[in-house]
């Protein structure tokens, strides 16, 4: 197994520089996704680790060697990408086999690593089968296999479910996962979709225009985003924002709108101060129904108009008119209004993120 690291990496093309300098290390055994949307650089610096791309400047490190020099087959490393990228007139046997065969090994010896890969992945009926006789979670793992064979220090993946329906992405996320915890490999995973990235990183880093934004656990990067982008870019549906001012009052700092007042609750090392004019985060999950026994002071509750729902099942999604504001509030199914319903919501002040309005940096 083997770490890999990123020190001051650059990559231009010409004079336009994609990837502005990012330093990057992942632990040995550690699945780390590379997150953000399309143009961020994160399919870049992904092929920059494979030698599929040159580096303009910085070092890229795989174990204790550089291999900025190194040819991509001499890098100990495979790479699954989106195109399943497989022979249609080879077998799957020999599809997976193929690479190893370019590196002279024994016969007996690849046999073995293929029946071997096929075992794990579920492949062993599938073997004798061409791609064109193979559903895309197949091919999929056909290219996850082949990847596999060659018992790589470090695996790196660009975005490979991007190609698969919903339902098979979600169940092609769980072998994955259970993939990586047989075999506790390396990882490198770049996608755009952040529920790929929440369910199977130990750690996301999240990039926008060539810059690393944030680097942290699933549940750090979500519940103590750095700014604005990765507090809407992580969380489905996004994190509201609210333009609101901090004011002074008689028991501590408010936040005031047009429409809405509210405390803002006691934080050590905060930065809010008096009369700053911020953004107020708040997550769809922390907007609740009002009910007349929750305990809750009356002005603590705001009266919302709802202009559109949306039924998930156990879930629902309701777009909510609040004064000037739009704001989206996820519920229990079971409670969902019905539309250009009045109804009254409340606010877990507990759960606010309060950003510079300039900077677009959390403060709070």
């Amino acid at each position: 197994m083997a770490t890999v690291n990123l020190n001051k990496v650059v990559k231009a093309y010409g004079d336009v520089e994609i990837v502005h300098g990012i330093d990057l290390d992942v632990k040995d055994e550690d699945f780390v996704v590379l997150l953000g949307p399309s143009g961020c650089g994160k399919s870049t610096t992904l092929r920059m680790v494979a030698g599929l791309e040159d580096i303009t400047g910085g070092e890229i490190k795989i174990g204790d060697r550089v291999v900025n020099d190194v040819a991509p087959k001499d890098r100990k490393i495979a790479m699954v990408f989106q195109n399943y990228a497989l022979y249609p007139h080879m077998t799957v046997a020999q599809n997976m086999a193929f690479g190893l065969k370019l590196q002279k090994m024994p016969k007996p010896e690849i046999q073995k690593k293929v029946d071997e890969v096929a075992k794990i992945l579920e492949l062993g009926p599938l073997l004798d089968r061409r791609p064109a006789a193979l559903s895309g979670g197949q091919r999929q793992r056909v290219a996850m296999g082949r990847a596999m064979v060659r018992t790589p220090e470090v695996f790196l993946f660009d975005e490979p479910l991007s190609n698969l329906d919903a339902k098979l992405r979600t169940h092609m996320r769980l072998e994955i996962q259970k993939l990586h915890q047989q075999l506790k490999t390396t990882t490198l995973y770049v996608t755009h979709d952040q529920i790929e990235a929440m369910t199977l990183a130990d750690q996301i880093v999240i990039l926008r225009d060539g810059y690393i934004e944030q680097i942290g656990s699933p549940k750090e990067v979500f519940a103590n985003p750095n700014n604005i982008f990765v507090a809407t870019f992580i969380g489905s549906p996004a994190m509201n924002l609210i333009p609101m001012k901090t004011k002074n009052a008689k028991n501590g700092l408010v936040l005031e709108s047009d429409s809405i007042k509210i405390p803002l609750p006691e934080k050590e090392n905060h930065q809010v101060q008096a009369n700053m004019d911020v953004l107020v985060g708040i997550r769809p999950t922390d907007i609740n129904l009002a009910q007349k026994d929750d305990g809750i002071a009356p002005e603590w509750k705001f009266d919302a108009t709802v202009e559109v729902t949306e039924l998930l099942g156990a879930e629902a999604i309701l777009d909510l008119k609040v004064g000037a504001h739009e704001i989206m509030a996820q519920i229990e199914g079971k409670d969902m209004p019905e539309r250009k319903t009045k109804i009254q919501i409340t606010f877990n002040t507990e759960a606010f993120h309060v950003f510079d309005k300039v900077s677009e940096k959390s403060i709070f």
